[in-house]
């Protein structure tokens, strides 16, 4: 263990054909002591060598259950903190990538949001009247903040009866990273959009008024999801003028106006269902990130169901695309010889906190 880890300058020249062979003897020789998660947005070229595929939540639940003492995820930064927090004190939870990070979590941390909290308390009694959500895609500090301060964590699955409980608990919602499944969920609720007002964090007081904080049930945080903000409504228009029979579904971190003009919305879990169980002969408009969908359509090509991807430009999760098998490997071997890369290690303090904020998640969702 005291010796140097194998450096990565040796594994980016190869090609993925040499990486495969590797890849598949270093999980033979790992065995029962490693699992890897492939995220639903991974590319094929790594997704294929998951021994569980799936949303961040579903994979961490999946590694802490397992046998495995290492964890290694094929996703993002995020994603492997959510692992690390969920999993049991010996589990280690590796990332192959630490540049593997999401755009969207990004745009909020915890000085931030910390920041923001303060500049609401000057309007309003923040510890009384408002109740801090954050969804999965966010840093472990961030979900930490929502544990101290009575708050709770959501999935694109979870949100609405993530929110009920909000409410009940206070009469105001901090939501953040992602200004549009807030929206998107909050308007099914019969929340006016009036009523759900955006927090620019590059601006003093949010850019918002007083009377509009004082009036708002949601208090949206700017941030957004750079592959689902690709989706425009006339994406649909376009493609409904030439195959009107299309049902459309999209994930609801895309905006509102396509999310209004979508026949259903929901989870990538929910995509993935709603579209294999329909009809031979169904068509359907995809709204998500690009590697899904191409699953998805080839997936469905045998059952007779037609799926497209709604841009017409490529956009993938370019985070999310650093993971790729020569990371893999690199990372695999190094177990083999007994040295661990890249752990994601979330202190003790921030565990326990985020850990509060996440159960509370559990205790409401079905």
């Amino acid at each position: 263990m005291g010796t140097p880890a194998i450096e990565i300058d040796r594994y980016v020249a190869l090609s993925d054909a040499e990486c495969d062979e590797r890849i598949r003897a270093a999980k033979a020789t790992l065995g029962d002591n490693l699992v890897i998660l492939g995220h639903h947005y991974q590319r094929e070229e790594v997704f294929k060598y998951a021994d569980f595929s799936g949303d961040s939540l579903k994979l961490s639940k999946q590694a802490a259950q397992s046998k495995a003492r290492y964890i290694v995820f094929c996703g993002v930064h995020f994603m492997a903190e959510v692992a690390d927090i969920m999993s049991r004190p010996e589990q280690i939870s590796i990332l192959p990538d630490l540049a593997a990070g999401c755009s969207m979590a990004d745009m909020a941390n915890l000085a931030m949001v910390e920041r923001a909290w303060q500049e609401l308390a000057r309007y309003i009694d923040v510890e009384s009247a408002v109740t801090p959500v954050t969804y999965i895609n966010s840093a472990a500090d961030l979900k930490a903040f929502c544990g101290r301060h009575g708050g709770i964590v959501c999935t694109s699955s979870n949100a609405r009866q993530v929110l009920e409980w909000s409410f009940q608990q206070k009469e105001k919602i901090l939501f953040f990273p992602d200004q549009h499944l807030g929206r998107n969920t909050g308007y099914k609720m019969g929340i006016p959009l009036e009523q759900m007002v955006v927090w620019d964090f590059n601006q003093p007081r949010g850019g918002l008024t007083p009377e509009q904080i004082k009036q708002a049930k949601m208090i949206l945080w700017k941030g957004f999801c750079s592959v689902h903000q690709m989706f425009q409504p006339q994406h649909i228009d376009n493609f409904l003028a030439k195959y009107p029979e299309t049902k459309v579904i999209s994930h609801p971190e895309s905006m509102f106006e396509v999310c209004q003009k979508s026949d259903e919305v929901g989870s990538t879990e929910y995509i993935i269902k709603t579209v294999k169980a329909s009809p031979a002969g169904s068509r359907w408009l995809v709204g998500t990130e690009l590697n899904l969908v191409n699953r998805l359509a080839h997936e469905c090509k045998p059952l007779g169901i037609n799926v497209h991807f709604m841009s017409p430009t490529v956009c993938m999760c370019s985070t999310m695309f650093r993971t790729d098998p020569q990371h893999l490997l690199w990372t695999l071997e190094n177990l083999v010889a007994g040295r661990v890369v890249n752990q994601i290690k979330v202190a003790p303090s921030e565990t326990e906190q985020a850990k509060l904020a996440l159960q509370r998640m559990f205790d409401v969702s079905p």
